[in-house]
């Protein structure tokens, strides 16, 4: 019997010495990753949200300096048409009310109007919100205090070159569906009308005339 625990601690020696020289390989081998190919992952190409970090921008190849585009002034008032013995001249369909939803959706209908009777649209845009206050005086006293605020909202569809014979045919199909509470109003556009377009700001208009002084 010992005969045979010597031959079983010989042997069990001999595998712990062999794994403390194998560890040590195991250890310094780099680990490779082989790649997992699937149907659902090869259609995506992850490489579109990784940073470039300006690889491949050819404009950065040119020895010439490139002319960088003028932006445009907004802020610049545009020829206003003349009007014609066929035509009318830059006219503005004006759709005010206190109900915004109402003047949007009425704005909205006068410009599909213009689309489908070709009329050439030049601009739509909004004007600043007006307020009114309504004051109300009790019945046994001399102050005033603030029964309701009115909020005005403006609308304007700017046209070019209206033609005559489409005008009449253009204004019976507007007055036929106005909205109630929607008031509606064409008139020529002068320069008074662009400069409305823009808030009016007097603390800053101070400051400039101070500094002009």
């Amino acid at each position: 019997m010992n005969h045979v625990f010597q031959k079983l601690q010989a042997s069990l020696t001999r595998q712990v010495f062999l794994m403390n020289q194998t560890l040590p390989l195991f250890r310094n081998t780099p680990s490779i990753q082989l790649p997992v190919w699937s149907s659902a992952t090869s259609s995506e190409r992850r490489y579109h949200s990784m940073p470039t970090h300006g690889i491949g921008s050819w404009k950065y190849l040119l020895s010439k300096k490139r002319t960088q585009k003028k932006k445009k002034d907004r802020h610049q008032m545009k020829q206003i048409v003349m009007a014609t013995d066929s035509t009318y001249g830059t006219l503005n369909v004006k759709v005010s009310g206190y109900d915004m939803t109402l003047v949007e959706r009425y704005t909205q209908y006068v410009h599909h109007l213009c689309n489908r009777l070709r009329i050439n649209v030049s601009l739509c845009y909004a004007l600043p919100t007006k307020t009114t206050e309504v004051m109300l005086m009790q019945e046994h006293g001399t102050k005033m205090f603030v029964d309701a605020v009115l909020k005005t909202h403006e609308r304007v569809v700017q046209l070019n070159s209206l033609s005559t014979t489409v005008c009449p045919v253009f204004m019976d199909v507007l007055l036929k569906h106005q909205p109630e509470g929607v008031q509606l109003s064409v008139h020529e556009h002068t320069e008074a009308d662009f400069k409305s377009r823009f808030k009016a700001r007097p603390e800053l208009q101070e400051l400039m005339s101070h500094m002009n002084q």
